[in-house]
């Protein structure tokens, strides 16, 4: 698999990334072990996992299967922290609390550094400067090798990038921000992917499927073993099931007709080859719908086919967003 760097840094990753979302509730240690086997023999490196993510129990559950299948060396470890399970506060991005998540993380996943700490979203009850100050200490410390952020808009991105550009060898500079990228959900390019280009951030985009949308799988019903149908996960899907969505999807599958592929790998060969998009991160139920992901290693889209699916997907651009002038 074709590996890039990561925004501007030395750190290589490559182009198609490994969600854990659901590993330790919904993806057992079977599958989630056969998903990282065939992930790594595929050339995958980056594995994205967070503090929250089946309460902690998708970190555990990858510490158990690194070494023991796949060396820690041959991947690019990525976890987040900042989500707190409370009603009244949903992102805790306090020094203190940051970096004893990155404490209690680095313990589930048996390794002494994460590859890539994320902060999981802004949080503005907090100073930024102090979110980003354990940032600094992740990385001068050695527990972590770069840092990154997630879910931030496009002021909040440009406000931490330059502020942790202002003190060169002081800072450690961001190294991507990780937000949710497809055809049905394409608002970060209003703000976010040009400040993400201009200070030389990469984006690794989350639910490139749109939520599973995008493979076709919902045009005419809902499966009955999809995320769609699950009590968890169903109000998830459910805002990309209108009819404009429905006109993307089935646009998508005129193409993956003309070009003899599916509609998934042209979904997600779209988002992988969009510019400042370094890795979308893919979450699959089994191996076999991740390798079905990652035989989209093969696929190029010609201009004209990327062309039309951006012009049927494409946002509404008002002032003042990116070039009022010609508005």
């Amino acid at each position: 698999m074709e590996q890039r760097h990561l925004g501007r840094t030395g750190l290589r990753v490559s182009r198609i990334g490994l969600g854990t979302l659901t590993w330790g509730r919904d993806t057992d240690e079977h599958d989630a072990a056969d998903q990282l086997k065939a992930f790594w023999e595929a050339g995958g490196t980056l594995v994205d996992t967070a503090d929250v993510y089946g309460g902690g129990d998708a970190e555990y559950l990858l510490g158990q299967l690194v070494e023991r299948l796949v060396p820690r060396r041959d991947l690019v470890i990525a976890t987040k922290a900042g989500s707190v399970p409370d009603p009244d506060r949903r992102f805790d991005g306090s020094r203190g609390h940051l970096l004893a998540a990155l404490d209690a993380s680095l313990e589930r996943l048996g390794t002494d550094y994460v590859d890539l700490w994320q902060v999981h979203a802004f949080d503005p009850e907090t100073p930024l400067e102090e979110t980003l100050q354990a940032l600094d200490i992740a990385v001068s410390s050695g527990r972590a090798r770069y840092a990154g952020v997630s879910n931030f808009c496009g002021w909040q991105l440009a406000k931490a990038a330059t502020w942790q550009l202002a003190s060169p060898g002081v800072r450690t500079r961001l190294a991507s921000t990780q937000m949710e990228y497809s055809l049905l959900q394409r608002g970060v390019e209003r703000e976010v992917l040009p400040a993400a280009l201009d200070l030389g951030v990469g984006l690794l985009p989350s639910s490139p499927l749109g939520r599973g949308v995008l493979t076709g799988k919902y045009r005419h019903a809902t499966p009955a073993d999809s995320r769609g149908a699950s009590e968890q996960l169903a109000p998830f899907v459910e805002p990309y099931l209108d009819e404009a969505a429905s006109s993307i999807v089935d646009a998508v599958a005129t193409a993956a007709d003309g070009l003899a592929t599916t509609t998934l790998q042209v979904a997600l060969a779209w988002v992988r080859d969009r510019p400042g998009v370094v890795a979308p991160i893919v979450g699959a139920r089994n191996a076999q719908q991740l390798t079905a992901a990652l035989s989209v290693e093969a696929l190029s889209l010609p201009d004209e086919i990327c062309q039309a699916l951006d012009d049927v997907s494409a946002p509404v651009h008002r002032y003042p967003d990116q070039d009022w002038s010609t508005l």
